[in-house]
């Protein structure tokens, strides 16, 4: 069966779970100085592009802002409403859409190996959200965008655990169920 041909149900269904999987990861929560805490959603982030590709791990991230916009508290620490749109974790969750969509290009770009997803969950799961996320936060808080680069420091060994934890699951859920993931693109040579 091909990836369009895949019943939207099923497809539906897995967006649902990751986003869900994302909310349940972010009640584990580290509070940080500066308003951005360590979570354990940036996982789910990583492990949505890596499972359900470009196409459809954006959706699974926009299903857990729109709810947070409607106020449910599924954002880290319980956090919901249209306040955390101005807060200073605002461009890392802008992050994770653009991260995720780089992680299922890179992981899902050719065969899906363990390397490769080692790459997408690095580059799409941690500098692109970086890229967004220090930037915004500090516009937002104020603070100069050097000092707010050295501050989020702190972040970076947790979420390079996270990309080792989030390429171990999913090369061990690729085995298991290869079903989950998008179907390979067949290359055609032409000649």
């Amino acid at each position: 069966m091909t990836a369009s041909a895949r019943p939207l149900g099923a497809d539906l269904a897995r967006i649902a779970v990751f986003a869900a999987l994302i909310v349940v990861l972010g009640t584990v929560v580290v509070p940080v100085p500066g308003g951005v805490p360590i979570t354990a959603q940036t996982l789910g982030v990583m492990l949505a592009g890596l499972v359900l590709g470009a196409r459809r791990a954006p959706l699974a991230i926009l299903v857990v802002l729109a709810l947070a916009a409607a106020g449910l508290p599924v954002l880290a620490g319980g956090r919901g409403g249209l306040g955390v749109f101005v807060g200073p974790s605002v461009g890392y969750m802008i992050g994770w859409i653009a991260g995720v969509v780089v992680i299922g290009l890179i992981a899902h770009g050719a065969r899906f190996t363990w390397w490769r997803a080692g790459i997408a969950a690095l580059v799409g799961g941690i500098l692109v959200v970086y890229l967004f996320g220090i930037p915004i936060q500090a516009l937002i808080t104020g603070v100069p965008l050097g000092p707010t680069i050295l501050s989020s420091l702190v972040f970076l060994p947790g979420d390079l655990i996270k990309a080792v934890v989030a390429v171990l699951l999913a090369v061990a859920l690729r085995r298991a169920y290869p079903r989950a993931f998008p179907a390979a693109r067949r290359v055609v040579h032409a000649g």
